[in-house]
């Protein structure tokens, strides 16, 4: 199982947005406060239209109460890594080189600022880019959501969407 997790989102249509693509896909979505917006926002309810009622939504307090319960709830089999993939444009491989492990949660960090830097150094290995052109900013946060996850999902071969 994939699961989307945004660290501190700080744009309500980009969480709007990606929440409708989870619900498109069965793909659970983690929020870490803090948001930079409440979930019950007009602008956030908006974007997600009527598909908040089939989303698989968990929100968690800060980064800690997430790794915490990423311990608790991940298959992790000896000698492995936590199933996460952190989405930075600090990355040397790209999103195509993510391992396809059985459960795994891509992690993307807010819009003005990226996965923090402690996030990215506890976890170096787990570091993926979106390729773009020299220069350039990254992408907006909903659609790397959805290159990625997409990709992932046809990589699978798309399942249960089959």
């Amino acid at each position: 199982m994939i699961h989307v997790v945004l660290v501190e989102p700080e744009i309500p249509p980009n969480t709007g947005n990606i929440a409708r693509t989870c619900a498109a896909t069965g793909t659970p979505l983690h929020l870490v406060q803090p948001l930079g917006f409440s979930i019950s926002d007009r602008q956030v309810r908006r974007a997600g239209l009527d598909y908040w009622s089939d989303l698989d939504l968990h929100v968690h307090g800060d980064t800690d109460a997430f790794f915490a319960y990423l311990h608790d709830t991940a298959t992790v089999p000896a000698g492995k890594d936590l199933p996460i993939a952190l989405l930075t444009t600090k990355g040397k491989r790209t999103y195509t080189d993510i391992p396809l492990d059985e459960e795994l949660y891509l992690l993307f960090g807010p819009e003005t600022r990226g996965l923090s830097g402690d996030i990215l150094a506890r976890y170096p290995q787990r570091r993926y880019r979106i390729p773009m052109l020299p220069g350039q900013r990254s992408l907006n946060l909903s659609n790397s959501v959805a290159v990625v996850l997409y990709d992932l999902l046809r990589r699978n071969g798309f399942g249960r969407f089959a």
